[in-house]
């Protein structure tokens, strides 16, 4: 494996998950009967521009064709991207003269914003049943993966954005370099590029394991995202700290000609990274021993709780809840079934673990002892979703960053459990 920002052939193992299913797999009933391929997921770190990242075994075309994941599910979501818009609005000064391209703009969930504030806006979606939603929606949105040639074309046929939208899509592709120059052209000579993505400084301090997965190809710093973005003649200017998905960063960067010096906010993201030791090869090593850790102290309850005839079933089925239920060899006889708010995956099960996903309102139907959230990142908003299940005394319970449960007093917070 060579590095793909440097082609650096110094990779350094840093969590090694096991082989599992791709997490967008979710199986039909008759696919039960058939069997699965699995693919290594084994993170490495390079040793020279400390670029975290997977092997490259399948591709954008085997995950994003035909798409089970639909942005506006997630109330919280949503919310986040008005925000951004209204936020960008003022920041960048934009109006109806301006134009806005999101990359991976799903259904529409954030471009929406922006057609209702009368700015011209064109989505790029690779997958077609998300992307007919988007339309569906009144945003203009090309059914294609974002590459150099295609970037061309639009920035012809639309003109420059003053405004490209990258939101979780730059750990998705595995042309980093390609991607990276075909953001370049996007962006108008004196526009905008945002770009939020996972920070690795949460993966690995809070041993975010979960968030590993095959479409998830490298897992970004401050320093190795200003390292690749570099390539491209792109330039950091200022960075945003977010709390959503466990903890992510917004990086804002222009054109080396605008560009100018960093905000205090860079440096001071940067200083928090280099005293993680993220600056440096060692400060990795500790992702491998935090993930153990979790798993066990998650098995450790799901057996307590079977012992003890309680019944768990989960909550959401997101590509990050399959990694965890893999590499910790959850299967229905922990976690009877799952529910997901979206129709396309009930009736389906769960890729490697083969657990049932049904409808939400099964919760409410069985009542059990336990609800195990997966998607853990949207502890506020399942707290409040599922406050419900406190009538029966249930339980809201999540794995990460350390496993507790929820509390459904009005001014309380989460509770340690005691396993």
């Amino acid at each position: 494996m060579l590095c793909r920002l440097c082609n650096s052939d110094r990779m350094r193992s840093i969590l090694d998950l096991g082989a599992t299913p791709p997490c967008e797999l979710f199986l039909t009933e008759r696919a039960l009967d058939l069997p699965e391929v699995t693919y290594p997921l084994h993170l490495r770190l390079c040793e020279d521009c400390l670029l975290l990242q997977i092997p490259a075994l399948i591709t954008p075309e085997d995950t994003f064709t035909d798409y089970a994941y639909y942005s506006s599910f997630s109330d919280s979501w949503v919310e986040h991207a008005r925000l951004f818009v209204v936020s960008a609005v003022d920041r960048l000064g934009l109006d109806d003269t301006s134009s806005v391209v999101e990359v991976a703009s799903n259904d529409g969930y954030l471009l929406r914003h922006c057609a209702a504030a009368g700015i011209r806006c064109l989505g790029i979606e690779p997958s077609r049943n998300v992307g007919a939603v988007a339309r569906d929606r009144g945003v203009p949105t090309l059914t294609a993966f974002l590459d150099e040639d295609l970037a061309t074309r639009v920035r012809t046929q639309h003109g420059p954005a003053d405004l490209v939208v990258a939101n979780n899509v730059f750990a998705h592709v595995p042309d980093l370099l390609g991607f990276t120059r075909a953001l370049r052209t996007l962006v108008a000579d004196d526009g905008w590029l945002s770009i939020e993505v996972h920070h690795a400084l949460n993966l690995v301090r809070l041993a975010q394991f979960d968030t590993i997965y095959h479409e998830h190809f490298q897992y970004y710093t401050v320093l190795s995202a200003t390292r690749a973005l570099a390539t491209a003649g792109l330039a950091v200017v200022d960075v945003d700290l977010l709390e959503t998905h466990g903890g992510s960063i917004r990086i804002w960067a222009r054109p080396d000609a605008v560009g100018r010096v960093p905000t205090r906010r860079v440096a001071e993201v940067l200083r928090r990274e280099e005293a993680a030791g993220l600056h440096d090869v060692d400060g990795y090593l500790g992702l491998e021993p935090r993930a153990r850790a979790v798993r066990q102290q998650l098995l450790r309850f799901l057996l307590d709780c079977r012992a003890r005839n309680r019944t768990v079933v989960g909550y959401g089925a997101p590509g990050k809840g399959n990694t965890l239920l893999n590499y910790c060899g959850i299967r229905p006889d922990l976690l009877e079934y799952t529910v997901d708010r979206n129709p396309y995956k009930h009736g389906r099960y769960t890729p490697g673990t083969r657990i049932p996903i049904l409808d939400p309102r099964q919760i409410e139907k069985d009542r059990p002892d336990i609800v195990l959230a997966l998607p853990w990142n949207l502890e506020a908003e399942l707290t409040e979703q599922l406050r419900y299940i406190g009538e029966w005394g249930g339980e809201l319970v999540f794995p990460l960053p350390s496993l507790h449960s929820a509390t459904f007093q009005p001014d309380s917070g989460a509770r340690r459990l005691t396993t």
